[in-house]
């Protein structure tokens, strides 16, 4: 497998989400627009998978920025998800 970068040269955006949209579990997970019990466990049972395969390959100084990686990572889905969620909100109020 050759290696894929995880940002754009141009703009230093990430391509981690591009990446996602193309994997298939998340393909048939969004076919039908919305995530079930099922998925959502499938999901965490890959990556659990993936994160004990690559720990025990990383030494400490590695593990640790991996580790803060992750955690930003996830930070940044968060924010982003819930920045989205805002700006499509409906703002009108309703006038009774």
């Amino acid at each position: 497998m050759s290696r894929r970068s995880w940002l754009d040269d141009g703009n230093d955006k990430s391509l981690i989400d591009e990446y996602v949209s193309q994997m298939e579990t998340f393909i048939d997970t969004m076919a039908d627009g919305r995530v079930d019990q099922k998925e959502l466990e499938s999901q965490e049972a890959r990556l659990v998978k993936v994160m004990k395969s690559v720990e025990g390959k990383l030494d400490d100084k590695l593990h640790a920025e991996v580790t803060e990686l992750l955690c930003e990572l996830t930070a940044y889905n968060v924010m982003q998800l819930l920045f989205n969620l805002e700006a499509n909100r409906p703002h009108a109020k309703f006038v009774g």
